[in-house]
């Protein structure tokens, strides 16, 4: 039902004093405050009543003022700003009244009390019934109206009550329902706020794990280098001494090759001599100096493979396999095997494991070498005798 309220006149009056209303509206009850009003730390103000319901509703397990027990702190949000509002055992008794805002109440309503606002008042009629004001409330129709309505009007056969009693019932829901929305929205922030923990701890598990997985594969990598170094090493001692034994050959032959040549150059000299005794007299040497050359051996070369090397092959297509199956263990790491990531101790028995499976296959990939004879000195040779 529509109904006129004839307060434009008096708009200009009044500004002041609605304006002075709304700043003494509890955010919970929606109505002026009712004494004792308490000061929350963020300088919002409650009334005591209002703020007891809202701290009771977020610390169910609190106990009241008059309990014989002592009853321990509790904390709940102001309705205004969420801040968080800490208080001791004496609950919300333990807050600071706000006198100034007492007394501005006070004077508020001595202002209001005045001729004008009556008339303000007696303003809100009927719209069928200009000189009824509105003072009943249609229950059917959930609607202010006036006595002759219900007599005479559109609810005469609607149940009425009075309006304060309808005004203040409704009043007291919203207040409870409010106080329930406030409760509710402290548990969500809890939940939010532990579900931000959660998420912080997952991620710091998250950076932990990955730093425990870098230091796992570093210590693999270092195996890998220190066996990768070692197997150099074993290679480039046997080069070096296949090497130095095919060099000493070769200066051998060279020698050999030096000595033949002075000495054919020798034997082409003394064929040009044109005196008969000269020539006699040197000839019977140098037939000796051929005759010996030519019975040196020179069979002594390394033997056919000897600069082979392919017997250093190694597999390592099992240890890709099993690198390729490296996963996450079912069990959690314990404290002391996280602390042992950087002993030198753990990558040690790693590599002696990897050396235990290396072992059986490797065997298997190189072949059986040849045993060539040895010289005196350690050295390969295949001739009966060495070069002089």
């Amino acid at each position: 039902m529509n109904f006129a309220v004839g307060l434009k006149p008096l708009l200009a009056e009044a500004r002041n004093m609605e304006s002075l209303e709304k700043q003494l509206i509890c955010p919970i009850c929606l109505e002026m405050f009712t004494k004792p009003v308490v000061i929350l730390p963020c300088q919002h103000n409650l009334c005591r009543k209002c703020a007891n319901d809202v701290f009771q509703a977020s610390n169910p397990l609190w106990q009241s003022r008059g309990s014989s027990a002592v009853p321990s702190g509790g904390r709940f949000r102001c309705p205004s700003c969420r801040h968080e509002v800490v208080l001791d055992r004496h609950g919300v008794y333990g807050l600071q009244r706000n006198l100034l805002v007492e007394n501005i109440i006070d004077i508020y309503k001595q202002e209001s009390a005045r001729p004008l606002h009556a008339k303000a008042e007696q303003h809100l009629m009927c719209e069928e019934h200009e000189d009824e004001r509105i003072n009943i409330y249609c229950l059917r129709c959930e609607a202010p109206t006036c006595s002759l309505c219900k007599v005479f009007g559109a609810h005469k056969d609607c149940e009425v009550a009075p309006l304060p009693a309808v005004y203040q019932r409704q009043k007291s829901e919203l207040s409870d329902g409010i106080a329930m929305l406030v409760a509710g929205n402290d548990r969500i922030q809890a939940i939010i706020t532990q579900m931000e923990e959660i998420c912080h701890t997952i991620e710091e598990n998250g950076r932990r794990q990955k730093q425990h997985l870098g230091l796992r594969f570093d210590s693999l990598y270092s195996i890998l280098e220190e066996r990768k170094k070692e197997l150099l090493q074993s290679i480039a001692r046997e080069q070096e001494a296949k090497v130095q034994l095919v060099r000493g050959l070769i200066r051998q032959y060279g020698d050999h090759l030096e000595a033949s040549s002075k000495l054919v150059e020798s034997a082409i000299q003394a064929m040009e001599e044109p005196q008969m005794a000269v020539y006699l007299q040197h000839s019977k040497e140098l037939l000796k100096k051929i005759t010996d050359m030519s019975k040196v051996s020179m069979s002594s070369r390394p033997e056919p493979g000897y600069e082979n090397m392919d017997h250093f092959s190694i597999n390592v297509d099992y240890v890709a396999e099993m690198l390729r199956t490296i996963e996450f263990q079912t069990e959690p790491l314990g404290e002391d095997e996280v602390d042992a990531l950087g002993d030198g101790s753990e990558a040690a028995a790693e590599e002696d494991r990897l050396e235990s499976l290396e072992a059986p296959d490797a065997a298997e990939d190189v072949g059986p070498r040849q045993k060539p004879a040895s010289s005196p000195h350690g050295e390969t040779l295949t001739g009966t005798e060495g070069l002089e």
